[in-house]
This record gives structure tokens, sequence and C-alpha cells, in this order.
């Protein structure tokens, strides 16, 4: 799939980048993009919920009448789950929520959210970005002149930029990422892809491997 390089401007700049069919062409896997997003989202989950059982309340373990003849139910303890500030009945527990997913199954899933961008024509390739300054609205500037203002967008860079990455943080509907750190879950939340030339040939590499 071939598409045309625009520059900051959103201007076409003549040249034209070949989006390889071994990572853009690939026919999608639904299911090992559902893993790694419940993996991704997994991970995400910090696991520290945590509610006291009956034997970690402070209170009175004595018996708070007796067993027989009273015509109530046969409590033992303040700290019984039945009364209100008593323990809670299986309650939540740290607890790590990650789980493995083979290398080749995360690739497989990112290529196929990447082919479904490039089927929807949702793929943008910028000839280079970067910024002088750190500068929210240099990031503005680019998205409105390639009228992606008001869509999610993912700008994947081949390398970590410092001024773009900043430029772009306050923006709620903007991410920028290295190739490196590319993922399925960001690509399919992003409306928009915006790689760079140089990120095309980046990700290729890296998915030859």
């Amino acid at each position: 799939m071939e598409v045309n390089v625009l520059n900051l401007s959103g201007k076409e700049t003549g040249a034209k980048v070949q989006l390889p069919e071994s990572v853009f062409g690939v026919t999608p896997n639904d299911h090992a993009i559902y893993l790694d997003v419940k993996q991704y989202l997994a991970n995400q989950r910090q696991g520290t919920h945590k509610s006291k059982q009956r034997n970690e309340i402070a209170g009175s373990t004595r018996k708070l009448h007796k067993q027989k003849g009273t015509g109530g139910a046969r409590a033992g303890s303040i700290k019984s789950p039945l009364f209100n500030g008593g323990g809670r009945i299986f309650g939540p527990q740290p607890r790590d929520y990650s789980f493995k997913l083979n290398k080749k199954l995360k690739q497989v899933a990112r290529k196929s959210a990447l082919s479904y961008k490039a089927q929807e024509n949702n793929i943008l390739v910028l000839d280079e970005v970067n910024f002088d300054s750190i500068k929210t609205k240099n990031y503005l500037a680019l998205i409105n002149a390639l009228n992606v203002a008001d869509e999610k967008t993912l700008l994947v860079l081949p390398a970590y930029n410092n001024n773009v990455y900043l430029s772009s943080r306050n923006l709620k509907k903007a991410k920028v990422i290295a190739a490196s750190d590319l993922n399925t879950y960001d690509v399919l939340n992003a409306t928009k892809l915006l790689l760079t030339a140089d990120s095309v040939k980046t990700l290729e590499e890296a998915f030859a491997k």
C-alpha cells in the first residue's frame, strides 16, 4: 500500500512511502487482538484493593448473648460479617492481574491492529516531526494542519523525542509514543494513526525479528 508523505503543514511533499504488506496488509486476527488488549488493560491495574476480614476487625470477641432461648440469631461475635462494622465475607485481596502472552502472538495482534488502520485509510505518513521548543501550540498547529484536531490521534516516532512528547501532553485526544513502545490498545484506541517515514522503516525492522 502506497501513501503520500505530508509535511508539517499538511501539504504533500511529492514523496511516497510503501507500507509493507507484512506489517500493514495481514489478515487481522481478532482473537489475538482481544488477548493483547486484555493483557495491556490487566497490566494497568494496581491490584491494591483490600477489605478486612473478621480476623482483622478491631472489636470484642465476647459472645453477645446466650446460644439458646433468646429467639434471635446465634451470634458469636460483634465482628460477625452480618453486623454493621463487621468483617467482609470473601472481600477483595491484593493480587497481580498480569498474565503472560507469547511474543509471536503479540506481534500478530499488533500487525492486525495496524492492518485494520490501513484498511480503513486511517494512516497518515509525515516527512519528519520535530519541534525547536516545548509548546502545546506547536502540536496543535500540526494536528490542525492535518485536519485531525477533533479526533483521537496516535503519533508514532522512530525514537523518543522530548520536545514533541511534552508538546502533546496537555491535549486529551493526542498521544505520542516511540515505535518501540507501540501496542495494540493505543493503535485501536486512536482514530487516526500518524507515522513518520522513518517510523515505518523502524516498525518493519522490528516486526521482521
